[in-house]
């Protein structure tokens, strides 16, 4: 169980204090960027995930994931808070499969974000989106810039934006809600084609009535 020295539940009391009277998850700027700027925070980080017992590490593991360009590890899930942690570890370039994060998209939950070591270009977008289908059918870049360790971050579910690159060893932690949409959508500048991103873990009754 986390203790109040722990970075992580620091954190959490400090954003469950500040989220108790209020909808407006800018409203985290404050709490979260003065923990993001303590010193040690890496390896504070890094000596809490050393020290999980058994159980809890191998529950961190399962609720972790490889995306086509990072792996997205969970470092707090709680399921009474309204929020979770994780930590992002971006791969070498060179592994990135074209997909979601360099391609202009959007997430079904609101974020907070610090970049922890190394950097990357980050592009936010507006988007013209489709009422009938709900995908992206064009997309304009608004602002992009190489942002360095340090550099800290919100996005909203309803904004729109695009990690084209990123250095070699680049991991970044991140503060998510819960999930307030049931799905996200991206859009490829290239091929100019829009897709609808849907969990899996949300479409059960779609398994039921297809098998």
């Amino acid at each position: 169980m986390l203790t109040r020295t722990c970075p992580l539940a620091e954190l959490a009391i400090d954003v469950a204090a500040r989220r108790a009277g209020s909808d407006d998850w800018r409203a985290l700027a404050e709490p979260f960027q003065r923990w993001a700027a303590r010193p040690g925070l890496r390896a504070e980080l890094r000596t809490h995930i050393q020290s999980l017992p058994p159980e809890p590490a191998s529950a961190m593991i399962r609720r972790s994931r490889e995306t086509t360009t990072h792996f997205a590890w969970c470092l707090r899930d709680e399921r009474d808070e309204p929020f979770s942690f994780w930590l992002h570890e971006y791969k070498p370039q060179r592994d990135w499969r074209h997909g979601y994060a360099d391609s202009v998209h959007n997430h079904r939950y609101h974020f907070w974000t610090t970049i922890l070591r190394g950097s990357y270009l980050h592009e936010r977008y507006s988007a013209t989106v489709d009422a009938a289908s709900g995908l992206i059918t064009s997309a304009e870049l608004i602002h992009g810039d190489d942002y360095p360790a340090g550099t800290t971050g919100v996005l909203l579910a309803d904004e729109f934006h695009r990690i084209p690159k990123a250095a070699d060893n680049t991991m970044t932690f991140l503060v998510k809600s819960r999930p307030v949409s049931e799905w996200s959508v991206s859009f490829d500048p290239l091929t100019r084609t829009s897709h609808r991103h849907v969990p899996v873990e949300t479409r059960l009754g779609e398994l039921l009535e297809r098998i």
